[in-house]
């Protein structure tokens, strides 16, 4: 097992203590680990090295049972994409995803298969890849759906949660203290404007509310005290710069530039 080598920055699910520490025990039980894991010969400068594809859970529960040998299937030129995919399908068909897992995995094996099967892609030639290709891709095992009870509708909005969200927003959402439910993630991905979303997510991570609609209305003017004019007039005009398209933001920038830059001049002078 010393000799196999983790990408863990590459990786689409950093491996959990709980994850490992649930494996243990059903190793322990059992007496053997249920499924091979999955490496890849790679080649470096210095010569072949085999590169995990999938089973990183099985690999650390291994390592921390202090075995010197684990049950691989050994893979050897294969692109890129396959051991992406191999991954991902490991994962949809057996681990415990949460729903902003389960969009991550969805969204990242649709852009996959469709860099694989170009032909399939929404528009290819004229004709309707995009549709057949979204239930194309859990169609390697119709057990995963049944298992999550995934219609075709549940398809779609995790994918479109999965292709909205960044990996640094996806990060800051994984480290909140609870999971976030399905409509607050839909809810994310129809937010446009970055800054917004970018601002629902820091005060979901940090527990300060707990779903997007409570974020949503300490935005809203209309929650502001209103004993408190000078708040008010100023969440107000933050709400309205953050909905505004960048077009109008340069734009209104560029009207009001000289007010705006005696007002900067006139805070440098108070700090």
């Amino acid at each position: 097992m010393s000799d196999i080598e983790v990408e863990a920055d590459n990786r689409l699910r950093p491996v959990s203590d709980a994850g490992v520490q649930s494996l243990i025990a059903s190793i322990e039980e059992l007496g053997v680990i249920k499924d091979a894991i999955h490496v890849r010969r790679k080649r470096r400068a210095s010569g072949n090295t085999l590169v995990l594809m999938a089973g990183g859970h099985r690999l650390e529960a291994a390592k921390q049972l202090g075995w010197e040998t684990i049950p691989a299937r050994v893979w050897a030129d294969v692109t890129d994409d396959f051991a992406r995919l191999m991954e991902i399908d490991d994962n949809l068909s057996g681990a415990d995803l949460s729903n902003l897992e389960l969009s991550v995995f969805l969204a990242e094996r649709k852009r996959v298969y469709e860099r694989m099967h170009p032909e399939t892609k929404n528009g290819a030639n004229g004709g309707r890849g995009g549709k057949r290709n979204e239930m194309e891709i859990i169609s390697f095992s119709k057990s995963v759906a049944e298992k999550r009870e995934l219609s075709d509708r549940h398809i779609r909005n995790f994918i479109r949660i999965g292709n909205v969200l960044s990996p640094r927003e996806v990060a800051e959402l994984a480290a909140a203290k609870e999971p976030l439910k399905l409509k607050d993630l839909m809810a994310l991905a129809k937010i446009g404007e970055p800054i917004v979303r970018a601002d629902i997510i820091g005060r979901l991570s940090s527990g300060e509310v707990k779903s997007v609609a409570d974020a949503i209305g300490k935005l809203q003017p209309g929650k502001s005290n209103p004993t408190n004019p000078d708040a008010a007039a100023f969440e107000k005009l933050l709400v309205a710069w953050k909905r505004a398209p960048k077009k109008m933001k340069r734009r209104f920038v560029a009207d009001h530039s000289a007010e705006l830059l005696g007002l900067l001049k006139d805070l440098d002078g108070e700090l």
